[in-house]
C-alpha cells in the first residue's frame, strides 16, 4: 500500500513495483500533486508521474470520511508492507499510526518516509528536497566560489527512496522468521548526512579531528567534464598505471617520478595541478581520438551525453534500457526499464501509470465490497472528481 505522493515515496515504490510487488497507491480525491507537474494537457498525467508510478494500481480515498478510513483499514488487511509520508499531525489526525495500522494486521511492514528523524527537534518541520540537499552538507560541498548550490535532480528524494527499500527487503526478510511486522522510519536528513558524510568527512572521521573535512580530489574546483578540440568527456585517471600511462600520452613522462605526483596520497594533495594539466591537454585533440586513446591504456573515459542522447546509445539500446509502451490515454511513452537483472527470473510487465482513482471498484470488489457499498463510496467508474484546475493553480 503506497499512500506517498511527490518524488521520494513513490520512486521507493515504483522500485517495488518494477521486482514485482502488487502496489495500491492510494491517493486522496484531488490525487497525487506530481499528477499536475509539467500537465500541459491537462490529464493529470504529467510527466514525471508517469514516470514514477508505473506498476500501480489507484484507487482514491476520502480518509477524513469514517467510510474511507474504513476501506483503508480494510486494505490494510491484505497488504505487505504500508508506506506513506505523511506529516505527524496528519498522520495523528488519521489515526495512522504504526500501532494502529498493526493493529489491523500485525504483519505489516509498516514504513514512513520523512524529513527528519522523530527523535529530533525539527520532526514537524516541512522538507522537500532542497531544504534537504541544504541542511545535510550537500549543497555546501557542491558549491564553488559563488556559494551553495543544488544537485540538478532530487537526489536527496531518491537516495532516501533507495533506502527505504532496502529497509522493507530487510523487515520482510525479518517477518519471515518472526512472523511479525517491524515499524521503519526512513529520514531524508540523516540518510543524506550518512550519504555525504561517506567521503566528504575526511579529519572529521577522527575525533578531535585530525584535519579538514572534504575529499580534496572530489573537491577540486578543475573536476569537471573538460572539453576537447570538438566536445565534452568525462575521464578518471586514478592507479598509477593510468597516470603514468596519461604523462606519455601527452608526451609528459617525466611526470611519472616527480615527487607530487608518484603516490596517490601525493596526487591527492596536488589533485589541482593534475586536474589542470588533463584540462589543458584534452582541449588539444577531438574527442574520438581521446576516447580511442583512453581505452587503449585502460583509463575510464566517456563522452558527455545530453539526455536526448541517452535514446541512441548504442550501449543502452544494445542493453534493452528502454521500453517503449502504449499508455491507454497518453498514447505512445518510453521508459528507462529496471536496471537490475535476476537471472532466471522473468521479466515483471509493468502495467501503466494509473488514472486517479481508475482502479478503486476492482481493488474494493477484491476485498469482498459489493456494488452498492463501492458507490456509496463514489468509485462508480474507477475516477475520481476532476479537480485538475484547482491542483494546477496550487503548483
Amino acid at each position: 500500500m503506497d499512500l506517498t505522493t511527490t518524488f521520494m515515496g513513490p520512486y521507493c515504490t515504483l522500485l517495488l513495483a518494477q521486482m514485482g510487488a502488487d502496489v495500491v497507491k492510494v491517493e486522496a480525491p484531488a490525487g497525487d500533486v506530481l499528477r499536475y507537474v509539467g500537465d500541459e494537457r491537462g490529464t493529470g498525467m504529467g510527466p514525471v508521474f508517469l514516470n514514477a508510478n508505473r506498476g500501480k494500481r489507484s484507487i482514491a480515498l476520502d480518509l477524513k470520511r469514517p467510510e474511507g478510513r474504513r476501506a483503508l483499514l480494510r486494505l490494510v488487511g491484505r497488504a505487505d508492507v504500508f508506506v506513506h509520508n505523511m506529516r505527524p499531525e496528519a498522520v495523528t489526525r488519521l489515526g495512522l499510526h504504526a500501532e494502529d495500522v498493526h493493529a489491523a494486521n500485525p504483519h505489516t511492514v509498516y514504513c514512513v518516509v520523512r524529513g527528519f528523524s522523530s527523535a529530533g527537534p525539527y520532526r514537524d518541520k516541512a522538507a522537500y528536497d532542497d531544504v534537504i540537499q541544504a541542511s545535510s552538507g550537500l549543497a555546501a560541498v557542491q558549491g564553488g566560489p559563488d556559494g551553495p548550490t543544488y544537485i540538478r535532480t532530487p537526489v536527496a528524494d531518491k537516495a532516501t527512496g533507495l533506502m527505504a527499500v532496502g529497509a522493507i527487503a530487510a523487515a520482510l526478510y525479518r517477518r519471515e522468521r518472526t512472523g511479525r511486522g517491524l515499524a521503519i522510519e526512513v529520514p531524508m536528513l540523516e540518510t543524506m548526512v550518512a550519504f555525504t558524510l561517506l567521503d566528504q568527512q575526511g579529519g572529521y572521521v577522527f575525533d578531535p579531528p585530525r584535519g579538514p573535512a572534504g575529499y580534496a580530489r572530489l573537491n577540486s574546483p578543475y573536476r569537471r567534464p573538460y572539453r576537447t578540440a570538438d566536445g565534452h568527456v568525462g575521464v578518471m585517471v586514478y592507479t598509477d598505471p593510468q597516470w603514468r600511462a596519461f604523462f606519455e600520452l601527452v608526451g609528459r613522462p617525466e611526470l611519472a617520478a616527480d615527487p607530487r605526483f608518484r603516490t596517490i596520497t601525493a596526487r591527492t594533495l596536488h589533485v589541482d595541478e593534475l586536474y589542470r594539466l588533463l584540462e589543458e591537454e584534452l582541449r588539444k585533440r577531438p574527442t574520438a581520438e581521446w576516447l580511442a586513446a583512453f581505452d587503449a591504456r585502460g583509463i575510464a573515459a566517456m563522452p558527455v551525453l545530453t539526455v536526448p542522447d541517452l535514446f541512441s546509445d548504442e550501449h543502452l539500446r544494445a542493453t534493452g534500457m528502454f521500453e517503449d509502451v502504449v499508455h491507454p490515454s497518453e498514447g505512445p511513452l518510453r521508459f528507462a526499464r529496471f536496471p537490475v537483472d535476476f537471472s532466471g527470473a522473468a521479466p515483471v510487465d509493468l502495467r501503466p501509470a494509473p488514472r486517479l482513482g481508475e482502479h478503486g471498484p476492482e481493488i474494493l470488489a477484491e476485498l469482498g465490497y459489493v456494488p452498492e457499498e463501492i458507490r456509496a463510496l463514489g468509485l462508480t467508474d474507477g475516477h475520481a472528481p476532476d479537480v485538475t484546475l484547482r491542483h494546477r493553480e496550487d503548483v
